[in-house]
């Protein structure tokens, strides 16, 4: 009985939606009009060999692989160095934290002014600092644009990911450590073969998590470039928007919608497997 209360928001709020987008997915439907036709795969087939659905995929994989690096390597080393609990450390761990509790528009609004070719401070920044040579228009420009919103992404959700870190290191047992020590076991060596096998737990979720939101990050791209320039920054999650509400074709938006839930399912399965295997390695 305890579980009704949940199960029915799960079911109203998650399988309904799927469902019904599954259902619509074979139609025509222009998400207005109480007609529509069924026509079969023709949306799954008109989504993959359109040519901005690929581009957006291909955006969105290569801003998955920059966050997904960026993010743990950065989130790891800030964990490494801030997992003793002194009054520093705490205050810093706060401070590094505080992006997160931000809502993505107002990151993507502020970053948006920052990176300003113009009156950005950034370029203002290098200007004064006599690099005026490396300003440059940060969202504007299709071949840099993508790796611009991908830092912002890493900026805003670094710090989280360091606190999912700090307590996986908080949770290995400090004999280990004092045994690898007596053997003589150098701080790499160490971090090998004790830090990291133990760290995997909190390493997978990591991933897992950055990888989700890197292909959910819709409001970021769409508040800081609405998939511009000439589409260089538009992902899977803008792709469906701007074909349901800008082309009125929900029913094609909704075959993507399906074809991006599929991808991302997936994705994370292998991520789990491959840092399982990992793990078991050690």
């Amino acid at each position: 009985m305890f579980l009704i209360p949940g199960l029915l928001l799960y079911v109203g709020l998650f399988v309904f939606p799927t469902l019904t987008g599954l259902f619509y997915s074979f139609t025509d439907w222009d998400g207005v009009s109480p007609s529509y036709a069924f026509v079969g795969l023709d949306n799954y087939k008109d989504s993959l060999s359109n040519i901005v659905f690929r581009k957006a995929f291909g955006n969105n994989v290569e801003f998955m692989l920059t966050v997904v690096i960026a993010q743990t390597f950065i989130s790891l080393v800030l964990a490494l160095l801030l997992v003793r609990n002194t009054k520093t450390r705490i205050v810093l761990r706060a401070l590094y934290f505080l992006p997160a509790i931000l809502s993505s528009v107002s990151v993507g609004l502020i970053w948006a002014f920052m990176y300003d070719p113009s009156i950005g401070l950034i370029n203002y920044g290098l200007n004064e600092a006599g690099m005026s040579s490396i300003a440059r228009n940060w969202i504007g420009d299709p071949k840099i644009a993508i790796y611009s919103i991908a830092a912002v992404q890493v900026w805003a959700h670094a710090g989280q990911m360091m606190i999912v870190f700090i307590a996986g290191l908080q949770g290995i047992p400090a004999e280990l450590y004092e045994a690898a020590r007596m053997d003589g076991g150098s701080k790499w060596q160490v971090f090998r073969t004790v830090t990291w096998p133990l760290l995997a737990p909190s390493a997978t979720i990591v991933v897992a998590y950055t990888t989700i939101q890197s292909f959910k990050a819709f409001d970021l791209i769409f508040t800081m470039t609405d998939g511009g320039p000439n589409y260089a920054t538009e992902i899977l999650t803008t792709y469906i928007y701007h074909t349901a509400f800008g082309s009125y074709s929900f029913g094609l938006a909704s075959a993507g919608s399906m074809i991006f839930l599929v991808l991302l399912a997936l994705l994370t399965l292998l991520q789990f497997k491959a840092l399982r295997a990992d793990r078991v390695s050690y």
